[in-house]
């Protein structure tokens, strides 16, 4: 009896012309692919991957890094999308108290960060606004950036040169003390001097030089920690300043002080 044998020739196995076409566009489809999204990951993470050139400011107690983090153009452009989104405060929260008097405060203000936050300086306790989609963007810039997160901004939006912030210290209990606050600046230029809590007033114990930075559109400031502990900020009245400025000053708040 005749045995059969299916003999098959490797050829039968084997794909056709056309297949093999098919089969190495969709190599090639899915190699693009795979590019594609390697080059999206490889974007995302060197959009801040080349450090800005910081600039270190120290003196006794104080430690500051400064850098340009937007240029002039996007910065111009990031103020005109903030006057459109942020609102400011007004009636009794547009004012502050200082040694139990109540004044106007000589500038618009508006707090912006997580859901549920407060944030209570000068005795007004605030809450915060929903980020807005620019502020989650330069948010987002300054955490990549410096590699801290923020949950909370304070917006300060000085009309011109005659609107003006005294001299104080963010210092509240509210604040992570391991984190900077990361201060943004757009629109004019405007003179910032710190002082040391020694060297105010008339009572001053010791002769320490005051430190001046001029903050230029689209620069970031860092203050570290202990200089707010020993330094005292401000941003005085500058006449011949015509301009607007906005100034956004995050910050992390502890949650444990929100029960």
């Amino acid at each position: 009896m005749e045995t059969f044998v299916n003999k098959r020739s490797c050829t039968d196995d084997a794909p056709t012309i056309s297949q093999r076409k098919k089969m190495k566009l969709k190599r090639e489809e899915r190699m693009k692919q795979e590019e594609d999204a390697e080059e999206d990951e490889d974007a995302a993470a060197s959009e801040f991957s080349h450090p800005v050139p910081w600039q270190k400011i120290e003196a006794e107690g104080l430690d500051c890094d400064y850098a340009l983090l937007f240029s002039k153009k996007e910065a111009d452009h990031l103020f005109n999308h903030l006057e459109e989104e942020v609102m400011y405060s007004t009636g009794e929260e547009a004012k502050v108290q200082v040694f139990g008097k109540v004044y106007n405060i000589p500038r618009k203000q508006a707090t912006y960060g997580d859901a549920g936050l407060t944030y209570t300086y000068s005795g007004v306790t605030r809450l915060a606004c929903p980020w807005t989609p620019t502020l989650e963007y330069i948010r987002d810039a300054v955490t990549k950036t410096t590699g801290q997160t923020f949950n909370f901004v304070l917006v300060n939006r000085y009309k011109d040169g005659q609107d003006h912030m005294g001299e104080h210290r963010d210092d509240e209990k509210e604040l992570d003390p391991l984190c900077p606050i990361a201060s943004v600046s757009l629109g004019a230029a405007r003179d910032f001097i710190f002082r040391h809590r020694d060297a105010r007033g008339k009572q001053s114990c010791r002769q320490i030089e005051p430190v001046k930075l001029e903050l230029a559109p689209g620069s970031l400031l860092l203050m570290n920690a202990p200089t707010n502990t020993f330094w005292y900020h401000s941003l005085p009245v500058r006449k011949k300043v015509l301009l607007p400025r906005i100034n956004l000053t995050f910050r992390r708040i502890l949650l444990k002080c929100k029960k």
